[in-house]
């Protein structure tokens, strides 16, 4: 039995054989972005990009699935493509240590992308780029501060409530007049944390979810 066996079984060799023939970037490979990558890879997807200019730290290791006491301060992309490699050698991995902004993006052409990227001004440029070059995305909103699982949903951006970054991002693309696209988001109203401050706290359990999540849209219009 090869890898893909139990896989093969649900969804059968012609959706096997499509995801086999797809390209997916990942654009962030951080909480959300590594277990997207994780479930795509495990799942047959046969040529990964994946791109983020950041390096493990010891905060990463709550919540990050690259991020262990034996990654840090290695790049992220690097760990990312090892553990890809290692699930299954015959994945082709593209990796690209980059910040991605309207001035840096890298020279692809995936089928799908996912943008688990944290700031707003890239996550935008990302959507520009998708729209210029006609490229199917999905994008992450946010999954900070937030614990309840179950109030995670899949829906267009003109479409989200609650979730504070998906109201700016919704002002945005109404601005530079964008097309709608699916997101994964939560209804869940943010959580006061222990402590204030920039950084806002977060938890495996949903970020995980998230990514997952993510993974599953992308698949389920591959083998479309």
């Amino acid at each position: 039995m090869d890898r893909l066996h139990r896989i093969t079984l649900l969804l059968g060799e012609n959706a096997i054989s499509k995801l086999k023939h797809s390209t997916v970037m990942i654009v962030g490979c951080g909480a959300v972005g590594s277990f997207a990558v994780e479930a795509l890879a495990r799942s047959g997807v046969g040529h990964l990009i994946l791109v983020d200019f950041d390096k493990v730290e010891e905060s990463n290791i709550n919540r990050q699935l690259f991020a262990l006491n034996s990654t840090i301060g290695k790049p992220k992309v690097e760990i990312a493509k090892q553990r890809i490699y290692d699930i299954n050698p015959d994945i082709v991995v593209d990796v690209f240590d980059m910040f991605f902004d309207e001035n840096n993006a890298p020279n692809v052409n995936p089928d799908f992308v996912i943008d688990a990227i944290d700031t707003v001004q890239s996550k935008i440029a990302l959507y520009k780029w998708c729209s210029t070059n006609n490229i199917a995305f999905i994008s992450s909103m946010g999954a900070a501060r937030k614990t309840d699982i179950t109030k995670i949903k899949v829906a267009n951006i003109s479409k989200t409530s609650v979730c504070p970054l998906a109201s700016k991002i919704r002002s945005q693309i109404r601005e530079l007049n964008l097309p709608d696209f699916p997101t994964v988001y939560s209804t869940e109203s943010a959580i006061a944390q222990e402590n204030g401050g920039r950084e806002f706290g977060s938890i495996i359990t949903v970020t995980g979810a998230f990514g997952l999540t993510l993974a599953d849209f992308v698949i389920k219009k591959l083998i479309q």
